[in-house]
């Protein structure tokens, strides 16, 4: 009985920290978006780079890197 109590404990832990990872990850994935408007890349400190080969991309600021649509 005792070694039940046990298991199940072990394993209630590991699923209550496997919510709590993807929780982290869905978080930090909604504050960095896929793209972003001009506006957007322009007030937050950044220069729109046209030169890219597929799309426009921010250079510097909070979302350096980002595309821009």
């Amino acid at each position: 009985m005792r070694i039940r109590r046990i298991i199940a404990a072990v394993f209630a832990t590991a699923a209550l920290a496997g919510l709590g990872l993807t929780g982290a990850a869905t978080a930090a994935t909604a504050v960095t978006p896929a793209s972003v408007t001009p506006g957007e890349c322009t007030d937050n400190g950044g220069t729109i780079d046209r030169t890219t080969p597929v799309l426009p991309t921010c250079r510097g600021g909070t979302y350096d890197g980002q595309s821009v649509d």
